[in-house]
């Protein structure tokens, strides 16, 4: 027997145990299935669990917290891979795709949704209701953990984060009771899964608001990567301006910057150029009107206004639809001047920067600046949320792609403000960007009275 593979048999007993109880399946490391169920959805994380859990319902969660008990564990959760951002050595990693319910009640505007339930089908379910979701912008990441860690999608700045679209949580505590939390019986615990994760135990279901979006227009322009700097000071100034001029009215307002690779696989004519994509949501064209100012100070190559779906604007967003590999960072600004649109627009042109494909930026403000409920999440009093995307490519060394990202940062650092949501975190990056000190206190605090015997991973929030 190999090294490996002595170590891969060499599990704790407890875990041997639960194996032969569980109605769903466990997935020790001496199971050739194990490499494939232990990775994340980004390949980039090298994730090393105990083992792998598939509980087949409750009792199948509660067997596998008695396994951790007695061995010494933790019980890391990522429902469909989404959010992996350590090792999880020590842990037992569930997968949550057997809590599959969903029911949406329009009459209480509330859909109800299980902890195995990705956003797709809960959007499907609002086709033709007149109802949206607080959802994000992939079809594929589940519901659960995106509301569990802030959240930030189209209808952001009518709704607010995903996080404060949290009514409820259907929750299984660590010492194995299952509670229905809302904020009358544990409004502590509430402020604290609104952003902060499942620090309460493993979370089987939530219930969020529904808002009334009776229609909704979808405006596309794509501009030459020469022509981003003139249409970003545009959609700035529309979206500092009040009135009919303003992007007041606007449910969301993305602008994506793309550098596309100079490669026979990519489309000729798109091959080696930049390109600025700019997509505003509104509930009617009027609502678009301020994109006037981009189309005079540009010469869009692509210019399209049409009626959308909450569905369809999944669909049509250039998320990935499958595991990769790829790093991340991400800065929230409290304005968006000309010296910082300059200073990104030329480091971004650099020969070496070319490992940074994506830069996205997401117009802030509305309901994102007052939240319906209290939360441990926030990005109040940021404008702009930028995103930066290095795909890792087979055969391409990583360490490029990571320091545009790095540059990025420090590109954006004279504008940026102290605000981050957990969903936009890069690897092994904690939760510290995430609140002030005394709000990171009082959510260990929560924790702490919630699992005091610390059976739940710490994930990014480190003891």
């Amino acid at each position: 027997m190999s090294t490996e593979a002595h170590e891969r048999a060499d599990v704790p007993a407890s875990l041997r145990s639960v194996q032969e109880q569980m109605e769903g399946r466990l997935v020790l490391p001496d199971d050739e299935a194990f490499d494939a169920e232990r990775r994340p959805w980004n390949l980039a994380v090298e994730q090393r669990p105990a083992a792998v859990a598939h509980p087949a319902g409750v009792d199948d969660v509660r067997a596998v917290l008695r396994a951790a008990r007695e061995g010494g564990l933790t019980v890391a959760v990522q429902p469909n891979g989404h959010g992996a951002s350590s090792a999880l050595e020590g842990a037992i990693l569930v997968r949550t795709a057997a809590f599959d319910h969903l029911e949406v009640d329009a009459d209480a505007r509330v859909a109800r949704i299980g902890a195995g339930v990705p956003w797709g089908p809960v959007l499907q379910a609002l086709e033709g209701t007149g109802l949206g979701a607080p959802s994000g912008t992939s079809r594929v990441v589940s519901a659960v953990g995106y509301a569990l860690g802030g959240g930030h999608g189209w209808l952001a700045r009518e709704a607010g984060l995903g996080a404060h679209g949290l009514r409820a949580v259907r929750v299984l505590r660590p010492d194995g009771s299952l509670d229905r939390v809302d904020d009358a019986s544990d409004p502590e615990a509430m402020w604290a899964m609104r952003g902060g994760g499942g620090i309460a135990g493993v979370v089987t279901g939530i219930e969020v608001d529904l808002h009334r979006v009776p229609s909704l227009v979808r405006a596309e322009l794509v501009v030459d990567g020469a022509q981003a700097g003139a249409a970003l000071r545009a959609l700035r100034d529309a979206a500092e301006a009040r009135g009919p001029e303003g992007a007041d009215r606007a449910l969301g307002l993305f602008a994506t910057s793309m550098r596309m690779p100079d490669a026979p696989q990519v489309p000729e004519p798109v091959r080696g150029r930049t390109l600025l994509t700019i997509v505003a949501l509104g509930p009617d064209e009027a609502s678009l009107a301020f994109l006037d100012g981009v189309r005079a100070a540009t010469s869009p190559e692509m210019d399209a206004v049409a009626p959308t779906t909450q569905l369809q604007m999944s669909m049509q967003a250039m998320e990935p639809t499958d595991p990769s590999p790829s790093r991340g960072a991400s800065v929230a600004l409290g304005g968006l001047d000309d010296a910082v649109i300059d200073a990104m627009l030329g480091w971004r042109s650099l020969p070496e920067q070319a490992g940074l494909m994506g830069i996205g930026m997401r117009l802030l403000g509305g309901a994102v600046d007052e939240p319906r409920r209290p939360a441990f999440a926030t990005l109040e009093g940021a404008r702009w949320l930028v995103m930066g995307l290095a795909p890792l490519l087979p055969g391409v060394p990583p360490e490029p792609g990571l320091a545009s990202l790095s540059g990025l940062s420090s590109v954006l650092a004279p504008n940026a403000v102290p605000r981050m949501i957990q969903t936009f975190l890069g690897e092994g990056e904690p939760l510290d960007a995430c609140g002030s000190p005394e709000a990171l206190a009082r959510l260990r605090a929560a924790r702490d009275a919630a699992d005091p015997d610390r059976l739940m991973h710490e994930g990014r929030l480190p003891r």
